[in-house]
Parts: structure tokens; sequence; C-alpha cells
């Protein structure tokens, strides 16, 4: 039995369905990344998920149970931090934690979030204000709070995008990290294909919308821990390079296909901006034209 599980899930915003008919099937621990052009439906696929929306058909299912509404059990990092920028940074993960865990001691709770402000190297900067800390330091904030929930699958809203190339690697690196030790199952929505080599044991593209669907996945078999530095050299990592970009470039080929259609012009006659405005006729429908002779005696 998968351990998530999405069958014939369709969803639009009352125009044509921005999903449609997705089957996807990921296995306890699996690190899936799923890549696509920007405006294809990645984030409402990663909102059926994670419960934010439900579908308009088809059913999601968490661990044999179908997934209705938000729950602690879907840790979800978003592309924007989503810190409150009132508390700190032991504050933000310690609100999250104390609603999923109301029966524990407060020395409990207290001991449970130093773990992981230490899991992503922010112990230093426990009492600092978000205004205080920089973009990947907000995101490492966000990251410990949603695996601090202890959840069952961890979902990633491109939450490096908006981040430095060096902050990037780092955070991808930390990620890597963090992955190899809890062992979550984690699905990575992102654009940057490099990024979904890096650290998915599978690439899953999704096609472009209106109507998405998922395309053929890809299997990463590279050995881990993942080097960037040498990968650039590996003969797999170019081939599957190679693979999914061109998969990708596919999509968007059909996507700028060229249309022709005729265009029927407005049955009338423009004014006449070119006469003095006391002399300027309004615009006329032929129909509304007389056509009159005048006899001139010479």
């Amino acid at each position: 039995m998968a351990f998530l599980e999405l069958r014939n899930v369709s969803k639009g915003y009352g125009g044509p369905p921005v999903l449609e008919n997705i089957n996807l099937t990921l296995e306890r621990g699996e690190f899936v990344a799923i890549v696509g052009y920007s405006g294809s439906g990645k984030t409402t696929l990663l909102s059926l998920i994670a419960g934010l929306q439900r579908p308009d058909t088809g059913t999601v299912r968490l661990n044999d149970l179908e997934v209705t509404a938000p729950g602690p059990d879907r840790g979800v990092v978003f592309q924007n931090y989503s810190l409150l920028p009132w508390l700190t940074v032991y504050e933000n993960i310690a609100l999250a934690v104390e609603e999923a865990f109301p029966n524990h001691s407060p020395a409990a709770r207290r001991q449970h979030v130093e773990k992981y402000i230490a899991l992503v190297n922010l112990s230093p900067a426990r009492d600092k204000l978000p205004r205080q800390l920089s973009g990947g330091m907000r995101q490492r904030v966000s990251v410990a709070r949603a695996l601090a929930l202890d959840p069952q699958i961890l979902l990633l809203d491109e939450p490096l995008s908006a981040l430095d190339a060096l902050t990037r690697a780092t955070l991808q690196d930390e990620i890597e990290r963090i992955w190899s030790t809890d062992q979550k199952t984690v699905v990575l929505i992102t654009n940057d294909v490099d990024e979904a080599l890096l650290l998915a044991d599978r690439i899953i593209p999704l096609t472009t919308g209106p109507g998405a669907a998922l395309g053929e996945p890809v299997s990463v078999g590279l050995a881990r821990p993942r080097d960037r530095k040498a990968l650039n050299h590996d003969p797999e990592f170019k081939r599957l390079r190679a693979l999914v970009t061109s998969q990708l470039l596919g999509y968007g080929a059909r996507r700028r296909c060229t249309v022709r259609t005729k265009l029927t012009l407005p049955d009338i006659l423009p004014e006449d901006l070119d006469a003095p405005r006391t002399n300027r006729r309004r615009p006329l429908r032929p129909h509304e034209i007389k056509r009159e002779e005048i006899t001139v005696s010479t």
C-alpha cells in the first residue's frame, strides 16, 4: 500500500481545470521532486496534498486516510517564509509545537524546540526577530518549524527560489542533511532541474496547463551524499539532466503552438480625425451611408 496516493485528482477555479486526472503514489521515506514551468499548477498540487484545498474530483490519501483538511501530519514550507514578525526564532517554532503537542510538559516542549533550532544551525540566533535575519536564515526557521511538528510528510513549495545562489546552495545541503537524518517523506516543488537532481530520489515533470498532468517519472540513482562539484562531471547526472530538460522543453513547445483563426472586423467606418472638430462626423456603419446626386450649374 502506497504511503501517499493521489487518484484521478482534478482541480479548477471556475474555468478550465488547472490539474486534470493526476495519479501519483509515494512510498514512505521517499524524496520526490515535482518540476515544471511557473503557472503549471505545482503549488495547487502541493496545496491538495497539504489539505489546504479540496480536489474537484478524485481523492488524496495519506497513510490510507483521506486528506480533507490541513493537519500536523503534513509540514509545509512556503516560498515566503510565513513567519510572525513580532515573534523570535524560538517563539515562532514554539507556537507551532504548543499547538501540535498540547499534552507535553513545558520542559519537554522547550527541549523539542531547541532540538530543531539546533538541527538547522540557528542556536546563536534563537532570540532574534525575523527582520534581524537574512533570507536564508528565515527559510531555515520555516524548515525547523515544519520539522518540529514531526510530520509524516514534508511539503516544500519552492522554498529556495527567492534566495541568492550561494544561500540557495547552502540550504540545499541543509535539506539533504536533514532528510538523511530524519528520513521524512518529502515532496519538493521546484522549477530547477539541477536542484531536483541534487536532492530527489525521483523526478516527476508536470505538463503545462490548463489541464496539466504528471509526465513520465525519472528515477535518480545517483549515490548519496551528492557533491554538486562532482556531479557536474558525472555522465549519469548529465544524462538525467538532458532527459528531464527535454521533457520540459517538449511541454513548453506544445504550449507555444501557433493558433490561426479568422478575425471578423467590426462593420463600421471610423471617425475622420483629420477633419476639423466642428465638422467631424461620428463613426458610421455602411448601411447608414446615404448616396446623393448633386447637379452643379457652371
